[in-house]
């Protein structure tokens, strides 16, 4: 199972279509959408984002789950990985840097430092791919 934590920002989009890729690329592969809120959200709002990243064409013929939880992201990444017995993250950096991550720490390197299984780091476009076209 493929872990790819996503926070619905502009490059979720391309962070979701590589993980798909990887899932694609092994047969057999779930894929496990994980959106860790730092406060209780309103449900109906993730669900409706996770349905539009269901509807991306190459998700169809993948078992893709859907999972929303609340905490610390880092910590709670590292802890649904190991949990769900995954055998990869697929993780976007957003390249905060400076005294945002003095003060706030990365969560990528707090996740790479510390996730139970191999971890992928992709820096994305900011735009959703095929917008600027």
């Amino acid at each position: 199972m493929i872990l790819c934590p996503i926070d619905f920002s502009a490059p979720t989009e391309a962070l979701v279509r590589a993980a798909a890729a990887l899932a694609h690329a092994e047969p057999h592969t779930a894929l496990t959408l994980l959106h860790v809120s730092p406060t209780i959200l309103p449900i109906s709002a993730d669900a409706i984002a996770f349905e539009a990243l269901r509807r991306l064409p190459n998700l169809a013929g993948l078992v893709v789950r859907t999972l929303n939880v609340v905490g610390c992201p880092a910590r709670a990444i590292v802890e649904q990985a190991a949990d769900l017995g995954a055998s990869l993250i697929v993780l976007g950096a957003h390249g905060a840097g400076g005294l945002s991550r003095f003060l706030m720490g990365s969560t990528a390197e707090a996740v790479l430092r510390t996730a139970p299984c191999p971890t992928l780091l992709l820096t994305l476009p900011a735009e959703p791919i095929g917008k600027n076209a």
